[in-house]
């Protein structure tokens, strides 16, 4: 598993906890792209993004999209979305639409989950339980 940060500094973190870990810039689609080589599936989790409000809006709107779009032409099998955090719940339903309108477009396995992230043993059991049923039974919407 591969687990990405935009800051370098909190690469060493990401790595004591098992992961391979890599700095990716979500701001940056290509950034995240240059990662995705070997990846069957790319979890969005940004519904607790922090930062200027437009940067965020970003993350859930021209990014997304933009991240969605290219990976039709990867090795991908499926996208998990985190609808649910601290960002506005407009930004995360727009979040949730630019992901499920390109499931159905591209037909790409996609997951939404909108588990609370403050919930730890609950969040991560939603999101282990998306990352089964992509992988296990395909498209989800």
């Amino acid at each position: 598993m591969r687990g990405t940060t935009r800051d370098e500094a909190k690469a060493d973190g990401i790595a004591a906890a098992g992961l391979d870990a890599a700095v990716a810039d979500p701001d940056r689609v290509g950034t995240v792209l240059d990662e995705i080589a070997d990846v069957t599936l790319v979890f969005w989790l940004m519904g607790s993004a922090e930062g200027v409000e437009e940067d965020v809006a970003a993350l859930h709107g021209p990014r997304l999209e933009r991240l969605m779009e290219e990976i039709v032409d990867t090795p991908v099998r499926g996208v998990v979305y985190e609808a649910a955090g601290t960002v506005p719940r407009d930004l995360l339903k727009r979040g949730e639409e630019i992901v499920r309108a390109a499931g159905e477009r591209w037909r790409i396995p996609v997951a939404v989950v909108d588990s609370d992230p403050g919930d730890g043993g609950a969040w991560l059991d939603a999101m282990t339980g998306a990352a089964d049923r992509l992988i296990g039974t395909g498209r989800l919407v």
